[in-house]
């Protein structure tokens, strides 16, 4: 197709292509599809190999979130059932975060549910970082703790973080149907706080809450605008209890093609397939390596992953391998302007674990695909001991798809890892 080789070419030159060619990758038949994908395989290749980035979430703290995002169990009001306590101790989360380096992880993901932090709860991430950072040599620590204030950026980076995570999600023009309690000029204001910090900025989209495609590329082209580094796209679980339940709008071959615009618009940045990829990508996630160059390993935020051995045997029957923790992520010409950016606030290089494109390509993610402030795997460890507050009886998993085919079964609540006495997935 020619469509496929303009875009291939531009990717290789990390040149912006046009809305159009963009709402075109969206708008390929199934017949199409794996030339897509081979396509898109071809600007991955060219700027991460073969290489797959391992990220790991750490959920410092759930639930309780006053915030009124549609797509998040976590939200003002949710009636799902997940666990809920408050903030891990600097020691636990550095237990939890051990697993998930065990596991592979490169890099580890500190969340807490919430509109943003305190300046007492930024202290209390950054001795977390401090404590993570000492007992596990060279791991990256992203944390997404919701909307920062004025100074709060730089205290993290002077605590030891490489990244911030704080997503779009959706486009502005339809920001206001999702969340009325901020705004999405609050979440570009804080993506650019975390840049200007010298922080490897993360900020990324949900598919498949009822937007169009002229949304879709609308928020990917404004996360290359922000000229972020990492892009995690989210496909949204429909937790029950929250008001996007019902939206069951993906299938396996509309988020390869989501992934291919993603990739052909920020091609040199680190793609990441977040939350919901089990739910609706299914046995199709081994594709969806030869686009993006970054997973979450085992569990997310409030629901269940894949098992963590199963992510890393799929890695490697793709015939990828695990990204080990002494390579840099970035193509060199961001890695040099990330590095050049962090030492420039004066709290030296910052870890290169992003990507992005060339004059503009960017990403972050705060809110995972309908569990909360972000998303990230688990693997395998002893109980954490989080003493979990309010926290709800187990719900048993639906095990039957609806009248539209949705996969509801594959809809799990969380029930162990950080904050209960079960080790993780993984």
């Amino acid at each position: 197709m020619d469509l496929l080789n303009t875009l291939v070419d531009k990717g290789l030159r990390r040149e912006l292509p046009s809305r159009e060619e963009a709402l075109a990758v969206l708008a390929t038949s199934d017949d199409e599809l794996l030339d897509v994908v081979a396509a898109a395989g071809k600007v991955r290749r060219q700027w991460f190999g073969r290489r797959v980035k391992l990220n790991y979430l750490v959920n410092l703290k759930s639930g309780l979130c006053p915030e009124d995002c549609s797509y998040c169990s976590q939200r003002l009001g949710s009636t799902a059932g997940i666990l809920k306590y408050t903030w891990l101790k600097p020691d636990e989360a550095s237990q939890a975060a051990a697993a998930g380096v065990a596991g592979g992880a490169k890099r580890v993901c500190l969340v807490a549910s919430g509109r943003g932090p305190t300046d007492r709860d930024v202290d209390r991430v950054g001795k977390t970082i401090e404590a993570i950072k000492e007992q596990n040599e060279g791991v990256e620590v992203c944390a997404c703790l919701g909307l920062l204030s004025d100074g709060q950026a730089e205290k993290l980076r002077e605590a030891g973080a490489d990244a911030y995570n704080h997503n779009l999600n959706t486009s502005e023009g339809t920001y206001g149907e999702i969340t009325t309690t901020h705004t999405y000029a609050d979440r570009v204001d804080t993506v650019q706080k975390a840049h200007a910090a010298g922080l490897s900025a993360c900020s990324g989209l949900i598919a498949g809450m009822g937007e169009s495609d002229e949304d879709l590329v609308d928020v990917v082209y404004a996360l290359r605008e922000l000229d972020s580094d990492s892009v995690p796209v989210n496909f949204l679980i429909p937790f029950e209890g929250t008001p996007l339940a019902k939206e069951w709008n993906l299938t396996p071959q509309r988020c390869l093609r989501i992934l291919a615009m993603v990739r052909f618009v920020c091609p040199d940045v680190e793609v990441r397939i977040a939350g919901g990829r089990e739910v609706h990508l299914r046995s199709m996630q081994p594709l969806a390596l030869h686009i993006a160059n970054s997973i979450f390993l085992g569990d997310y935020l409030t629901s269940e992953g894949q098992a963590g051995q199963t992510d890393l045997d799929m890695i490697a029957d793709a015939g990828f391998e695990v990204e080990s923790a002494g390579t840099t992520t970035l193509p060199a010409h961001r890695a040099d302007a990330l590095a050049a950016a962090g030492a420039g606030t004066g709290a030296g290089a910052v870890a290169a674990g992003g990507c992005g494109s060339a004059a503009s390509a960017g990403c972050g993610s705060h809110a995972e695909a309908g569990g909360g402030c972000g998303p990230c795997g688990g693997h395998a460890s002893g109980p954490v001991g989080a003493e979990p507050v309010a926290a709800e009886a187990d719900v048993p998993a639906q095990v039957s798809a609806d009248a539209s085919g949705a996969r509801t079964d594959l809809v799990a609540v969380r029930r162990r890892g950080t904050g209960t006495d079960l080790a993780p997935n993984a």
